[in-house]
């Protein structure tokens, strides 16, 4: 693909020759003021940079895996996988396992909510905070599959804290927003095994923190 260019005379006329991607477009102009080059200049840069644009939407769109595309059916987004926040690896990969570090329910690298279930925050706020976990996993997946998570043959365990009051005893319930997800996205390869039990303190004061281990092809 030949990169675009133009070229401008001055004089009696002004032959402007703009070639995008083999598409030959002439414009011949009688008596054309000198600035018109640097418009027509402006506007083959913008006609690129437009076209550049959709061709990577576009190659995103191909390459997006079914797994994916379902999520994007309910509203789910895979962002950017984390940055560890301490000193170890955001998952490693032994045989067909990958087993993913602990995620909290980072939102461009910010909590939304902190403190305590059952005395900061209610059920449904937990259960919120839970599903951002899970999303947080499956963009970690996504990088240990080299971005196809349709590489993934099961969930086979997810392990979850989540910060109590001393009196809150519904960890399973607040839990069940991250399995329900790791259901939409997998079917009945997500269901999985499980640990769901409270902590009087999280890191960084988030509500829940939930790791993962998954067998990928």
């Amino acid at each position: 693909v030949s990169p675009c260019r133009a070229t401008c005379r001055t004089g009696p006329a002004l032959y402007a020759g703009a070639f995008f991607f083999g598409v030959r477009a002439t414009v011949i102009l009688l008596a054309a003021p000198r600035h018109l080059c640097k418009v027509l200049a402006q506007y083959k840069n913008q006609i690129a940079a437009s076209y550049h644009l959709t061709v990577s939407q576009k190659l995103d769109e191909m390459m997006m895996s079914k797994v994916e595309e379902k999520l994007n059916e309910i509203g789910v987004t895979i962002p950017d996988a984390p940055t560890p926040a301490a000193n170890y690896l955001p998952f490693t990969i032994t045989g067909d396992l990958v087993f993913v570090s602990g995620q909290v329910p980072f939102v461009d690298g910010k909590l939304q909510i902190t403190g305590t279930v059952g005395i900061d925050a209610s059920v449904e706020d937990a259960q919120g905070q839970a599903r951002i976990c899970a999303i947080n996993l499956l963009a970690q997946l996504k990088v240990a599959c080299g971005g196809d998570l349709d590489r993934v043959n099961q969930v086979v365990k997810l392990g979850a804290f989540v910060a109590s009051a001393n009196d809150f005893h519904s960890q399973p319930t607040v839990v069940n927003a991250a399995s329900d997800l790791m259901v939409e996205a997998f079917g009945d390869a997500g269901r999985h095994a499980r640990f769901a039990v409270g902590s009087n303190a999280l890191p960084l004061g988030c509500l829940v923190e939930i790791d993962g281990i998954f067998e990928i092809q």
